[in-house]
C-alpha cells in the first residue's frame, strides 16, 4: 500500500498546486496590482507548496491508518486536513509574499485573501480526491 499511496500523494500535490497556484497569482496580483509580483509570489510557490504539501499527505497518512491499517475518511478529516494545511499555507505565502514585495503589510493582505479562497479550493479538492481510487488499494467502504 505504501508505494501506491505515494503515487497518489505526487499526484494530489500536484492538482491540487495548479489550483492554488492560480488563485495566488490572481490574489497577489489584485492586491499588489502588479502582474508580475502575482507571477513571482504564485511560481515561487510552485516549489515550496509542492514540498510541503506532500509532507502534509504523508503526516496525515501516516496519523489516520486504523488499527488494521485502512484509512479512515470522513468530511471531519477533510476539514481537519483543510484547516491544518491553510496554516502551513498561509505561513508560506505571506514570506513569500513579503520576500518578493518587499512589503510586510502586502504578504500579510495576500495571506489573509487566500484564507477563504484556498480553504474553500481546498475541501473541494479533498472531496474530489475523495471519490477517485487512483493510489488506493483497499478503500473503507
Amino acid at each position: 500500500m505504501a508505494d501506491i499511496s505515494h503515487k497518489r500523494h505526487i499526484a494530489k500535490s500536484i492538482t491540487w498546486r495548479l489550483v492554488g497556484t492560480l488563485d495566488t497569482i490572481v490574489l497577489s496580483w489584485i492586491i499588489s496590482g502588479d502582474p508580475f509580483i502575482g507571477l513571482k509570489i504564485g511560481m515561487t510557490e510552485v516549489v515550496t507548496k509542492m514540498f510541503l504539501y506532500y509532507l502534509h499527505e504523508r503526516a496525515w497518512f501516516k496519523i489516520n491508518l486504523s488499527k488494521d491499517g485502512k484509512l479512515q475518511e470522513s468530511r471531519k478529516r477533510h476539514i481537519a486536513k483543510t484547516f491544518t494545511w491553510r496554516l502551513v499555507g498561509t505561513m508560506d505565502t505571506m514570506i513569500i509574499a513579503w520576500v518578493i514585495s518587499g512589503d510586510p503589510l502586502t504578504g500579510l493582505k495576500i495571506g489573509f485573501a487566500e484564507v477563504v479562497t484556498k480553504m474553500l479550493l481546498y475541501y473541494f479538492h479533498e472531496r474530489t480526491w475523495y471519490k477517485i481510487n487512483f493510489g488506493l488499494s483497499d478503500r473503507k467502504k
